[in-house]
């Protein structure tokens, strides 16, 4: 029934409602206009495949990885010497199967394009939904595509800068013996950096869910004030599930902004229920 109330609120014009079988035909058709965005990202990654591996994926299992020095030169300025310094790591990646590296290919070409065409991806599907809004509720949503985009690339680039590094680091350096070889398969790499970049890219969302949610009325300040330790287990469980594994630097990292976005979504959903109550007083003084 939501479905098919979503479908009736969708309006080719002014005039002329849609019927099921357009509204089908449209969507498909948006689908299709994404899949071959993300298609023409993947085949620009793919060409350049072996050089983004070399150079963007095994960037930060390097010691002069940019965020690497930015930290060690932060330590040094505030005076706790080389403690955020990065020990040397020599990683190496052993892939057993012999059709592993070419199926990482276009693993890495499908992932590289999907976050290139994010932006026009989410503006398609942004195409679908907004003729089944109000006029007001389109005027509430400018920039949408702007900030969902932006969001996203935010938690990419912190998993990728800041938390993939660290990572990298710790299980590098963690030894219980030094008969013990570290030497991971490429495909596993490849599998948590995915985890750690795209993953937290789609957490980063939260606010924008929290403001969506308190417009239509879900969601108050008051209840997400209320559920503060409730929420906060339950991002220690999707940090716990978006980082390969659970060691307490992982999740500190990832749970911290996902804590603070939290926090953030409280402020948003704050101010549109003063702005709701304000416009309802004045509705009912009228």
């Amino acid at each position: 029934m939501a479905l098919l109330d979503f479908f009736n609120r969708r309006k080719k014009d002014i005039n002329t409602e849609m019927s099921f079988i357009d509204h089908l035909e449209e969507l498909r058709w948006h689908i299709i206009r994404m899949v071959i965005a993300i298609l023409v990202g993947a085949i620009v990654v793919f060409i350049y495949v072996r050089e983004i591996v070399s150079k963007v994926l095994f960037a930060p299992t390097k010691a002069n990885f940019i965020s690497a020095q930015w930290l060690c030169s932060l330590g040094k300025k505030i005076g706790i010497g080389d403690t955020l310094c990065f020990p040397e790591v020599h990683a190496k990646f052993l892939e057993t199967q012999m059709t592993g590296q070419f199926i990482s290919s276009f693993t890495v070409a499908f992932i590289g394009g999907f976050i290139i065409a994010f932006p026009y991806v989410f503006w398609e599907f942004w195409r679908f939904v907004r003729p089944a809004l109000s006029e007001k509720e389109q005027k509430k949503t400018k920039g949408v595509i702007f900030w969902v985009s932006f969001l996203f690339f935010i938690g990419v680039a912190f998993g990728y800068f800041i938390l993939t590094p660290f990572m990298v680091n710790f299980y590098f350096n963690y030894t219980l013996s030094d008969q013990i070889v570290i030497m991971p398969s490429f495909s596993d790499y490849l599998e948590n950096l995915i985890y750690t970049t795209v993953g937290i890219g789609v957490l980063f969302q939260m606010p924008l869910l929290v403001m969506v949610l308190a417009r239509i009325g879900i969601v108050t300040a008051k209840f997400l004030k209320k559920y503060r330790r409730h929420a906060f287990v339950i991002i220690l469980i999707a940090a716990a599930i978006i980082t390969p594994s659970t060691d307490p630097f992982s999740l500190t990292i990832v749970t911290i902004p996902l804590y603070a976005l939290y926090e953030a979504s409280i402020i948003i959903a704050s101010r549109i229920n003063k702005r709701q109550d304000a416009e309802k007083n004045q509705t009912e003084w009228s």
